[in-house]
């Protein structure tokens, strides 16, 4: 059984900057790609980023494109996701997922483990 723990979220103000990360149990975490999904009130979960196994290919929903880092330690079962110049539209749940392959992928039915979320508030 695979469990992902998420943590880093909290209150900041506009213009700011967080660092989730996101620790995995298990011993076959590089073979997986991963990802970070957001879900706002009344909305529903949307892409954020994505890795591959490696860490070399990555992918950003365009919202977040050129403000926000994907990254991943292998050696420490953790993926991170570096927010800078934040929104407040980017207040939501913020989830840590699994790839069902190697692959980074941008759909929520590719992803088979997910953690329990964390808030980002960012007030404006």
């Amino acid at each position: 059984q695979v469990q992902l723990v998420e943590s880093g979220g909290g209150l900041v103000q506009a213009g700011g900057s967080l660092r989730l990360s996101c620790a995995a149990s298990g011993r076959t975490f590089s073979n997986y790609g991963m990802g970070w999904f957001r879900q706002a009130p009344g909305k529903e979960r949307e892409f954020v980023a994505a890795i591959n196994w490696s860490g070399g290919i990555t992918s950003y929903a365009d919202s977040v494109k050129g403000r926000f880092t994907i990254s991943r330690d292998n050696a420490k079962n953790t993926v991170y996701l570096q927010m800078n110049s934040l929104k407040a539209e980017d207040t939501a749940v913020y989830y840590c997922a699994r790839s069902r392959t190697s692959l980074y992928r941008q759909v929520v039915y590719e992803y088979d483990y997910w953690g329990q979320g964390t808030q980002v508030t960012v007030s404006s």
